[in-house]
């Protein structure tokens, strides 16, 4: 590196409501997936760390948990971890779902965590593409009150627009430093950590209602095999009732099937060989309430 150059380095935290679109986000500035996704909210339960390289610099982003009044010990282990990330980060991001105001109490409480932070702030309004002019600027006053935001900008994660403005507004705001990461990496997490939650966002699209939040995944065997330039995975998916079991495993074992395929195609991608998994199911009565079950499943 020229040492007249500037080089510009920091982190970024995303934050914002469940559902905010704040995965979609991460996956869209780093042009690959690294962030499971869905409709659903709560998708993601831990940190996500993505790394954007570019000329001069780099940003380290930091997806987290969506912020919320959290009941049960799963969710607030999320919500900490989330809120953990403010005090670490060089700017922060707030996702806000123009899309809905149902989320207002869990705005309040972020509102009210970002008036304790020192880190500048810009408020990115998502899902732009879905409403009006005027439900956005809405959406917009309704958190702007008693905040100092660096820029309000507007995008739509999912098109894509709005994303190059947003990245000159995070350029702008990072201090001068080194690259914390070489330059081919896009993200800290261990290849069984992203092969557990790709198996886990195909639970998430393609079950019903009742399982979303009961699934955990565990992988219990990832084993490269260079000769046949394939990866075996073996993995569990974890619920918390019988019936909740039956309904992945389907009639005749056809929706673990599909789940089974589905993350299969994800991981052929993300792993760049072919990847035979095999799914097991198993109950674990009401994991989401026990410290012990939490911590093994890594949250």
């Amino acid at each position: 590196m020229n040492r007249t150059e500037i080089y510009k380095s920091g982190f970024v935290a995303l934050i914002g409501t469940p559902n905010a679109g704040k995965s979609t986000l991460l996956n869209r500035i780093l042009g690959q997936k690294i962030s499971i996704t869905s409709s659903k909210p709560q998708t993601t339960r831990n940190r996500i760390l993505g790394v954007r390289h570019y000329d001069g610099g780099q940003m380290v982003f930091l997806d987290t948990p969506g912020i919320h009044r959290a009941q049960s010990k799963l969710n607030q282990r999320m919500v900490s971890t989330a809120t953990s990330t403010l005090s670490e980060v060089d700017a922060i991001l707030w996702v806000l779902d123009a899309s809905t105001s149902a989320y207002r109490d869990s705005e309040e409480l972020i509102a009210s965590l970002l008036l304790d932070s020192s880190a500048p702030v810009v408020l990115c309004a998502n899902k732009a593409d879905l409403v009006s002019e005027e439900t956005l600027q809405e959406a917009i006053e309704r958190v702007k009150s008693g905040q100092r935001f660096q820029r309000i900008l507007t995008v739509s994660a999912l098109r894509g627009t709005g994303i190059d403005e947003l990245l000159g507004e995070i350029e702008r705001l990072l201090p001068e430093g080194p690259p914390y990461f070489p330059p081919d990496m896009v993200t800290d997490l261990p290849e069984r950590f992203l092969a557990a939650e790709i198996i886990r966002e195909k639970v998430i699209r393609l079950c019903s209602q009742e399982i979303p939040h009961a699934v955990a995944v565990t992988v219990d065997s990832f084993k490269e095999n260079e000769a046949k330039k394939m990866v075996v995975i073996q993995a569990t998916i974890h619920v918390e009732r019988d019936s909740q079991k039956g309904i992945l495993i389907g009639k005749e074992g056809k929706m673990l099937k599909r789940i089974g395929s589905s993350s299969r195609q994800d991981l052929e991608v993300l792993l760049g060989v072919h990847v035979y998994l095999e799914l097991w199911v198993r109950v674990q009565r009401d994991w989401r309430k026990k410290d012990r079950a939490i911590e093994d499943f890594g949250y």
